[in-house]
Parts: structure tokens; sequence; C-alpha cells
């Protein structure tokens, strides 16, 4: 799979406002849930599952009922690519199908 092209600054600034939640932080986005710490475990065992299927992976951090995704292309440097967006997309439409609540 050929590495994909870092997003420009304005592209970043136009995907995220597709994206409500999700913030910049450096060269990647992230976004926090919140849900039983036990549903946690299960909403991040769904998106890696969708992860491996589209063969990119975000950071998952998981304490007492929050869940923190953090994305960034590592093959193209650790910028910003329109996979990122992609997942990001993914992981809302889990999280909203495990009823986790945006933080």
């Amino acid at each position: 799979m050929p590495v994909p092209e870092p997003l420009t600054d304005e592209e970043i600034v136009e995907r995220l406002a597709d994206l409500p939640g999700w913030e910049r932080e450096g060269d990647a986005i992230t976004r926090t849930f919140k849900h039983s710490y036990h549903e946690t475990i299960h909403l991040a065992m769904y998106v890696a599952a969708k992860a491996r299927e589209i063969s990119h992976h975000p950071d998952i951090h998981i304490t007492w009922q929050r869940i923190r995704f953090e994305i960034t292309t590592h093959d193209a440097g650790h910028h910003l690519t329109e996979r990122d967006f992609e997942l990001a997309r993914h992981i809302d439409a889990i999280a909203a199908g495990h009823g986790a609540e945006p933080v």
C-alpha cells in the first residue's frame, strides 16, 4: 500500500470541521469518550477490529470510564492524512453504536 500524502493545515481544518469533537494535537487528532470501564474495553476491541480491517491503527488510552483515541499516520512520518479522518469517522460510528458519550 502506498504511503498517503500528508494533508495541509487548511485541509486538516476543513476535515475537522466535519468531525465535531475531534481536536488536533500537534500531528495527531484525538477524541475522548466516557462509558463504563468494561464497555470501554469492548469499544477498544471493536475499534481494533475495524483498524485491522482497514490497516490503520489508532493509539488507544483507557482509564477509569474514559477511552481516548489518538490518530496519526505513522507511515507518513507521523503526519495527518486522509486515512486518519476516515478512521475517526469509523470510531465515531462505533462509539455511537456502543452508547459511549463524548467528553
